[in-house]
């Protein structure tokens, strides 16, 4: 059996110039401080985030963005890191406005396989208009009767994720809300990080507590390392 436990240097080292990323979590709620510390740590620029905000100024996806390292952050929100707004007029970051169940499906939508997805969210608003800051207009599909949006899928190099409990072989549960992406970015990435509050032997996780199955997690890191 492979080891997947790492240390946050070698986790460093598997960012690179121009990658797009996936870092779990809902206002670092379940983001991994390891991970966005090994992100910086790597000095990658060029870096593409897909999140569901911004973090905050010390912390979760605050640090990259701060070090210069992002480039282009695709989010729901972005509000309690006003770093973020600063960089976007500064013309240092472009930002990407997604509704925030958007955001999900596209990633599950990277996850499962699929092209993309369709939804009335955002329907005749500037959204539809490339308001999100794409500058791109949304393709109009027809269904039954309905227009919806197309909304492409999201994939990433690599999915930093938080687990509260993990197996060493990958088996991951989550702590309550702090769930939120990491499960579904668990699918949408060529490489699966997470940051462990706690490592346990295998066989010691109830298989009814797994919710994210150890096939889909590369490597692991010890939370406060």
């Amino acid at each position: 059996m492979r080891n997947k436990i790492i240390t946050k240097e070698e986790a460093s080292k598997l960012f690179k110039d121009g990658m797009t990323i996936m870092t779990g979590g809902f206002l670092c709620v379940g983001t991994s401080d390891v991970g966005t510390a090994a992100i910086v740590e790597s000095g990658a620029k060029n870096l593409t985030i897909i999140s569901n905000d911004g973090g905050l100024p010390t912390k979760g996806n605050g640090l990259p963005i701060a070090s210069g390292q992002v480039s282009h952050l695709i989010a729901s929100h972005i509000g309690l890191n006003k770093m973020v707004g600063q960089k976007l007029n500064a013309g240092e970051i472009k930002v990407t406005l997604v509704p925030q169940g958007t955001l999900a499906e596209k990633i599950r939508a990277g996850g499962a396989g699929l092209g993309g997805i369709l939804t009335p969210t955002g329907f005749g608003t500037i959204v539809q208009s490339g308001g999100d800051m794409t500058g791109e207009p949304k393709k109009v599909i027809k269904v039954q009767g309905k227009d919806y949006l197309l909304e492409e899928k999201l994939h990433a190099d690599v999915a930093v994720l938080r687990g509260a409990i993990v197996d060493e072989i990958g088996n991951v549960y989550y702590d309550k809300t702090a769930r939120n992406f990491n499960q579904v970015m668990a699918f949408a990435a060529d490489i699966v990080i997470v940051g462990a509050d706690k490592i346990v032997k295998r066989g010691e996780m109830n298989p009814n507590d797994v919710m994210t199955p150890s096939v889909l997690v590369d490597y692991i890191i010890k939370e406060g390392n």
